[in-house]
This record gives C-alpha cells, structure tokens and sequence, in this order.
C-alpha cells in the first residue's frame, strides 16, 4: 500500500495487496488498514470522461470518475498500466480512471471541473502507477492526439508522457506522483506486460 504524508483521504495498492477488484478479503484487508469500510463505491469504467456523484457504495454506472462530499465513503477505481488518479478538497474527494482515451478526452480536467461547479475546487491530487513514457510505446495515431506530450520509450521509439498530460489538466491544485512505472518497475500489475485480469486500485476518501 502507498500513501501520501499528510494526506489522510488517498491510497494506492501494489500487486503485493492483491487484486482488490475481483478478490473480496483482499480488498476486506486493504479498507480494514485503513480504518475504511469494506464496500466501496465504483463505476464500469469505459475509457471516456463521464463523472459521477455519489452518495453511497455499490456501483454507480458506466463513467470513468466519481466524486462524493460523503465522509468516509471510499471511492474506487481500477487499473494495470493506466493511471489512477485521486483529487481531494475540504470536504470533498474524487478519484479518476485515466487511460490514454481518458486523458485525451479530459476525464481528468472534467473531475476538478464539476467538483469546483459544486463549491469544491481540489487543492491536492496524486497520480497513482501507472505506465510511464519510459515504456508506453504508441503508433501515430495516439501520438497526434498529444501534441504537447510526445516523448520516447527507452528503446527509442515514439511515447506519451501520460502523467504530464493528466497534470496539464490539474491547474491550481497542488500535484504529487507515485513515480512507478507498472510496465518495467516490480511489483506492479500490467497488462501491457502480462495481460493480467489482476488490477491496482487507487481509493480516496473524505476524511
């Protein structure tokens, strides 16, 4: 498990927690360490910028971020290469399902949005693991979609630095990162890897 010091509403598993999506008493023991309950509110995640409130566990619908002003709710998302990413406000948190789809299309600009329209701009936000510009290799076609973003694998063909373009929709928050890279770096579930059906889990809270 990692967390932020001196932030007490995120957390982001490592393959050592488990696979917290499908593997209930893993995910028992993950929310029990931290004082959470162990049901969770989650969404069916689809690559787009659909955000959800809500108010209670369970699953919320089809989107790829949720947000709640409920203490103590913890709120989910799941992940293997892409990024997870938490935004937190006095009385307020949002967690955001962030692959390359997603942060093309702004899922994660499209979070602090509505949470600031409700009168809960995010101070904080932590990009969880995820595949870093070190490994992702593209083709063309995702490439031109971040013209501002372009990088290269250490192989030295063409990459997206995912974390620089989800910080770019960040402005005015305060932005850490959990500096992994879940292609290359051990510990880590990856699809592009392994195609693995075991995922992380970013969770945030209101404390």
């Amino acid at each position: 498990m990692i967390r932020l010091p001196g932030w007490n509403g995120a957390a982001f598993s490592e393959g050592s927690d488990g696979d917290l999506r499908n593997d209930d008493e893993a995910r028992s023991r993950f929310s029990a360490a931290l004082g959470l309950a162990g049901e969770w509110a989650v969404i069916h995640q689809v690559h787009g910028h659909e955000v959800i409130r809500v108010d209670t566990a369970g699953v919320a619908g089809h989107a790829d971020a949720l947000w709640t002003t409920e203490p103590g709710l913890p709120l989910a998302v799941f992940t293997a290469d892409c990024f997870g990413v938490v935004l937190g406000s006095p009385g307020a948190v949002g967690v955001a399902h962030a692959g390359w789809r997603g942060v093309r299309s702004g899922v994660v600009g499209a979070l602090r949005e509505e949470m600031a329209m409700n009168g809960h701009q995010p101070i904080n936000a932590v990009v969880g693991p995820g595949i870093r510009s070190c490994c992702f290799e593209v083709g063309p076609e995702v490439a031109e979609g971040f013209p501002q973003h372009q990088a290269m694998t250490t192989w030295g063909t063409t990459s997206v630095d995912l974390p620089a373009g989800i910080s770019a929709q960040l402005a005015g928050s305060v932005v850490w990162s959990v500096d992994f890279c879940t292609f290359h770096d051990v510990g880590w579930f990856s699809h592009r890897r392994e195609r693995t059906p075991k995922r992380l889990a970013s969770v945030g809270w209101v404390p």
